[in-house]
């Protein structure tokens, strides 16, 4: 924070409450995330991803026959269009899978038989829409850089089974469709952050949903945010390629981060601003990760993990945040790297489309000021 004599600057907005929400909250007493007053790990453990994005659009867990109907909703919105396939094969396999999903949302906006309408009700129907066809897209962009068909979505199976299903052409297990559910709940929504503060900021100016779901994956994108699963499996790439054959985890992750602390480099997947007891989110994601360790027997990226967090906080007494563990478990279930902020996209659509429809319940213009500290003014010569 910097200051004039006028003005107070907040750099990053930090502290500032833009506005008022019921999504969600990050309950400082007990240091826990609730998703309309639910702790998300109860969530977590006892609902399903679909459940979830009714609470955060409608505001109330579903009874039976509403969970239902949204369900057979999603699942008659899955697969991909023409258009939309043909958009995402005219960028080339070297693009970034976040920008294939930026376009695609584009594209399916474009496309949209209620592009034009900006009610309530129109905006329910495009986000079901979105978030029955963003696991489409983030299927068919990792198959087409690896050569591979397209799989046909299944009605029969359930959001994070059929998104396994079109990924990797066959059903996975129930323990890895449980994993995956977990994280695409906890991933759901987070209340101001960078991506959704833009979704809103955009909605605010009674721009069209798929727009402020554009913007928002586009800040998604960057590694502060969105990109920080990535990042992690990178710097466990790196410090696997660097163990010699029988060599010991801890010193190769010790040279590493000593090595990256003295270039002063920023070590993804560890810190939040808004956490500082540590993040919520991830003991009930580092359970689903013990589980898939244990499933697809690689207890040495499990003891990469607690190696690098056990150096983390003797050095610098900093604590992982979701992306930590997410990024690993996306990996043993088969994943491209590059693909984990899309699946994150997925399913943050579900919170970015809440706050877009709460934004427009209650609409003011965001336009904040600026300080100027340029040169005083002056005439052209």
């Amino acid at each position: 924070m910097t200051s004039t004599s006028e003005t107070t600057i907040h750099k990053g907005l930090a502290g500032v409450v833009a506005d008022t929400t019921k999504i969600s909250k990050v309950n400082s007493e007990t240091n826990s995330l609730l998703y309309r007053g639910y702790p998300v790990q109860e969530l977590a453990a006892k609902c399903s991803f679909e459940q979830v994005a009714y609470l955060l659009w409608y505001g109330e867990l579903p009874t039976p026959d509403q969970l239902a109907g949204f369900e057979q909703a999603e699942r008659d919105g899955r697969g991909l269009e023409r258009i939309v396939k043909e958009a995402i094969d005219l960028l080339p396999t070297t693009t970034h899978p976040m920008d294939v999903c930026r376009t695609a949302a584009s594209v399916l906006g474009a496309s949209h038989p209620l592009a034009a309408d900006n009610s309530h009700e129109a905006n329910l129907k495009k986000g079901v829409d979105l978030l029955a066809a963003m696991p489409a897209v983030v299927a068919y962009d990792q198959r087409r850089r690896r050569s591979l068909a397209e799989v046909p979505a299944r009605g029969d199976l359930s959001y994070s089974a059929n998104f396994l299903y079109m990924t990797f052409g066959q059903e996975a297990a129930p323990e890895v469709v449980e994993a995956f559910n977990v994280s695409m709940i906890l991933y759901a929504e987070h209340s101001f952050n960078a991506s959704t503060f833009t979704a809103r900021v955009i909605a605010s100016t009674l721009a069209d949903l798929h727009s402020a779901v554009t913007g928002a994956i586009g800040a998604l994108k960057g590694p502060l945010h969105g990109g920080a699963n990535e990042a992690v499996m990178h710097t466990f790439d790196e410090i696997t390629k660097s163990l010699p054959a029988g060599g010991n985890v801890g010193e190769a992750t010790q040279k590493w981060l000593d090595n990256a602390l003295a270039n002063k480099k920023k070590i993804m997947g560890f810190g939040h601003r808004v956490y500082k007891n540590g993040d919520s989110r991830v003991p009930t994601m580092k359970a689903s990760l013990d589980i898939m360790v244990e499933h697809y027997n690689r207890p040495d990226l499990g003891e990469l993990y607690a190696t690098m967090e056990s150096a983390m906080a003797q050095a610098k007494n900093i604590k992982p945040n979701l992306d930590y563990p997410t990024g690993p478990v996306y990996h043993l279930m088969g994943f491209d790297t590059e693909m984990f902020t899309p699946l994150f996209v997925a399913s943050r659509i579900t919170g970015w489309t809440a706050h877009v429809m709460e934004q427009l319940e209650a609409n003011s213009l965001i336009r904040p000021l600026s300080e100027y500290n340029g040169v005083d003014e002056r005439q052209v010569p």
